[in-house]
């Protein structure tokens, strides 16, 4: 059990897990038989044997039974059952089409029933339910209240609330007006900005993967991918000075990384072409902003002569296309900056630590 419970922290790892994890997601978008009854109660099994044999260890059971971690973990549960519900629907709607067969949204016509008092009846005694489990939820479970807050005494790790956490991780691989302010922001444009950039009627009021394969591929990528996984790590798997501890790791307080981070600009001026750094900023900075300038401005442009990007050029049209490719790509700097800092130790791409701008 041992080995087992080191292989399974070696490859807890950020490196290791983000690159399993990529894997595993596009298996789950290439199977079929995922989104089965069968294939979810063998995903459910699955789950809960790993969480309930991983309970025997005590490093793990005392992160997840902390009173602010077990509503992520029953979060975990959630989010996968209901991805695997949506997938469910949606690739039974793609069989029932491919068969000629009606939608299942048209045949629950018949189910109907009345707001009054058959819907209304059946709320009420969900909140009657609902009431009792939440007050024998905060009997049993201590609610985790501190003293005021002390300036003198810091807990460590100190962490945002769980659905900050995803942005607390972004901190590690970007500025914190990137990571707090502007990428944030992106995802709220990005999201009103989806009914006006993705016209296409098709999936509106329905379950379907088929016809919507590549676009509910990018919603999952960034919602599970680049945003819950995102909160599981900063919950339960960073520790201590934020330092990364595998799943079955005790959280040791004296635990020290050395970190030798990198900028764009030192790789290129000093190990490349073996002279000092210049004095000017803009000289000294001019490799990143000319990589960053080609990856906002000049890929865009060069993607749309692809044949399936030309595809949603001609569909979109010019300005629906390089707004939904800007957001496309700001959504894709996320993994491309954290493989850097894994595989490069690199920290920026450009440095402007003159005026407190880096990127």
């Amino acid at each position: 059990m041992d080995f087992v419970k080191h292989a399974i922290n070696v490859l807890a790892y950020p490196y290791w897990s983000f690159t399993l994890v990529l894997i595993a997601f596009g298996f789950m978008l290439w199977s079929k038989g995922l989104w089965s009854k069968r294939g979810g109660l063998i995903l459910l099994a699955a789950g809960t044997l790993f969480f309930l044999v991983s309970l025997l260890d005590p490093n793990f059971y005392l992160i997840v039974a902390k009173a602010d971690n077990v509503p992520i973990v029953m979060m975990v549960f959630l989010v996968g059952f209901f991805v695997w519900f949506a997938m469910h629907k949606a690739i039974e709607n793609d069989v029932r089409v491919s068969r000629g067969e009606p939608l299942f949204e048209k045949t629950e016509v018949e189910d109907r029933i009345f707001t009054w008092p058959d819907l209304v009846f059946s709320e009420f005694i969900c909140m009657v339910v609902l009431t009792v489990v939440m007050v024998v939820w905060s009997i049993a479970l201590r609610a985790p209240l501190e003293e005021p807050a002390n300036p003198a005494l810091a807990p460590n790790p100190s962490k945002a609330p769980w659905y900050f956490l995803g942005l607390q991780e972004m901190l590690v691989y970007f500025d914190p007006w990137l990571a707090g302010v502007l990428l944030p922001g992106l995802i709220i444009v990005g999201l009103m900005a989806i009914p006006y950039i993705d016209t296409n009627p098709k999936g509106n009021g329905y379950f379907s993967f088929r016809e919507r394969r590549v676009e509910i591929g990018l919603f999952l990528f960034g919602w599970l991918v680049l945003w819950s996984q995102m909160i599981v790590i900063g919950t339960f798997l960073r520790g201590p000075n934020w330092n990364f501890f595998g799943p079955y790791e005790f959280w040791d307080q004296n635990k020290v990384e050395a970190l030798v981070n990198v900028d764009l600009s030192e790789y290129f001026w000093i190990k490349l072409l073996h002279i000092g750094l210049p004095g000017n900023w803009f000289l000294r900075e001019l490799p990143g902003i000319l990589l960053i300038a080609f990856y906002f401005f000049v890929l865009p442009v060069l993607l749309k002569r692809t044949r399936w990007f030309k595809k949603y050029y001609d569909k979109m049209g010019p300005a629906r296309y390089y707004v939904g490719a800007t957001l496309f790509l700001f959504m894709m700097l996320l993994p491309i900056k954290m493989y850097c800092r894994w595989l490069f130790n690199l920290k920026y791409f450009v440095h402007v630590q003159e005026y407190f701008f880096n990127i």
